[in-house]
């Protein structure tokens, strides 16, 4: 059976660094035609992320499910779900009734979340380096690097314009994208056992993964 979650991987790490990091701003484009540019809405984004990690509120055992939660609603907020489901399809996407749509969107938030938010560490020594912005149409991406004691990683993050917003629909890591990752696991699984068969393994997984967040917490 194919893993769902290997390409999240890359998610993890992204989070695991980017939320637990010192930001470091050197040098961005001005936006066009948002309030807030690209690299902004990507900085507040992760600033948001560091102070529910610093929160001593949140920091007990007993608060693991609520930082958890506060942590999942912040990168909602930023992250486009639909946009990005969308990508991992491809052609397959255009098939797909608007109830179809909606509950793979639904499917993809939970393998996503399954994969990283119970995953999220204490704040390390890593900073997040903004290098630059570049901006195309209603297209942006903002270029990183994680530097550590133990790390030195390329992040990009992709973002499209919505309204009156960026939002992520991509995370580009060392030259590898979440999308393009997911996309190939997706058309593996669609060619073995059809797209029907890859939704009943995305329900099978949402389903095991609501049965153990409803284990009370020793």
């Amino acid at each position: 059976m194919r893993r769902l979650g290997l390409a999240m991987n890359f998610w993890t790490k992204l989070i695991l660094l980017a939320a637990t990091a010192v930001l470091m701003m050197a040098g961005s484009t001005a936006p066009v035609f948002a309030e807030v540019g690209a690299t902004e809405a990507v900085q507040g984004t992760i600033a948001k992320v560091m102070r529910v990690l610093d929160d001593d509120r949140l920091k007990g055992p007993d608060q693991v499910v609520e930082r958890r939660h506060e942590i999942e609603e912040i990168i909602r907020e930023r992250v486009d779900y639909e946009e990005m489901a969308k990508r991992t399809l491809g052609t397959q996407w255009s098939s797909l009734s608007h109830h179809e749509r909606s509950e793979f969107v639904d499917l993809f938030v939970q393998l996503l979340r399954d994969t990283f938010a119970g995953r999220i560490a204490e704040r390390s020594d890593e900073e997040v380096v903004f290098l630059s912005e570049q901006q195309e149409d209603s297209f942006a991406r903002v270029r990183t690097q994680l530097k550590g004691r133990k790390v030195d990683t390329r992040v990009d993050f992709l973002l499209i314009h919505r309204v009156s917003d960026w939002r992520v629909y991509d995370v580009v890591i060392d030259g590898a994208s979440i999308v393009a990752n997911y996309r190939s696991q997706f058309m593996s699984i669609i060619r073995d056992v059809s797209y029907g068969g890859l939704v009943k393994k995305m329900r099978q997984k949402a389903v095991a993964v609501k049965g153990f967040e409803q284990i009370p917490a020793p």
